[in-house]
């Protein structure tokens, strides 16, 4: 296969891969063009590459699309298994969103920033005060229920099935970010879970994401998704993702041929 990427460090691994910078993609375009696929370009660079030059990208267009922005992906997620994404209002930052979110919810509540990423932009609400200047500093009131949790599961989704799992248990006691803290278990992963990732992932044509579970009596819910997710849990879990990946690759681009 002939391949470009534009994150070499994701295509480690990869044979056959052209590593690019983004900002110089269209003066190569007859190298993108001879390519079989493009690997991990930035979503700026989507429309030209999927629409205008009609390229061959991974992850897939709707990865991106899904995965770019939490309020976005939970409406998705919210119209195919209501049933697995916790009460959530998504409003105009408003005096009266703020008093039909605690009416909603009470205290404490979650807010989330849209565009964030390693438990960066999602905060703990525990009072009226805390969550008017939030309101105050947000496009837009993305408040959920609180589930009390001591850690969540990561689903690692590559092409078309579930690679790894873990769970990330403990952080700062509200995020269970490894990047907050939180410690890798490898053990007693729900199945579950992995059948509503992979119900949702093959509804969505999602190739490529960590998806974060929370499981409550038994129950899996979808905080979210991340298109790029760490790969310290995958490491741990003695996965390796590029043959993975190349292999996925392979059988998409046979049976397109065929």
């Amino acid at each position: 296969m002939r391949l470009i990427s534009f994150d070499p460090f994701r295509s480690l691994g990869i044979p056959g891969v052209t590593p690019l910078k983004p900002e110089d993609f269209v003066r190569h375009r007859a190298l993108i063009e001879a390519a079989d696929w493009v690997l991990f370009p930035q979503s700026w660079q989507l429309n030209v590459l999927c629409y205008a030059w009609k390229r061959r990208v991974f992850p897939s267009p709707s990865t991106y699309d899904i995965g770019y922005d939490k309020v976005e992906q939970t409406r998705v997620f919210e119209s195919l298994v209501p049933a697995n994404v916790p009460a959530t209002l998504i409003l105009p930052p408003t005096e009266s969103a703020i008093n039909e979110s605690l009416d909603t919810f009470g205290l404490p509540m979650v807010v989330k920033q849209p565009r964030s990423s390693m438990g960066r932009g999602v905060r703990l609400i525990e009072c009226r005060a805390e969550l008017q200047a939030w309101a105050g500093s947000v496009p837009v009131l993305y408040a959920q229920e609180y589930l009390p949790l001591e850690g969540d599961l990561r689903v690692v989704w590559i092409g078309d099935r579930v690679v790894t799992a873990y769970w990330r248990m403990g952080g700062d006691g509200f995020h269970h970010n490894l990047a907050r803290g939180a410690e890798i278990v490898l053990e007693d992963i729900p199945a579950i879970a992995l059948d509503l990732v992979a119900r949702v992932a093959t509804a969505l044509d999602i190739d490529h994401a960590g998806f974060d579970i929370a499981m409550v009596d038994g129950h899996p819910y979808i905080l979210e998704m991340n298109v790029l997710f760490g790969n310290l849990g995958v490491q741990r879990s003695g996965v390796a993702l590029a043959p993975i990946i190349e292999a996925y690759l392979r059988q998409r681009l046979a049976s397109i041929g065929s």
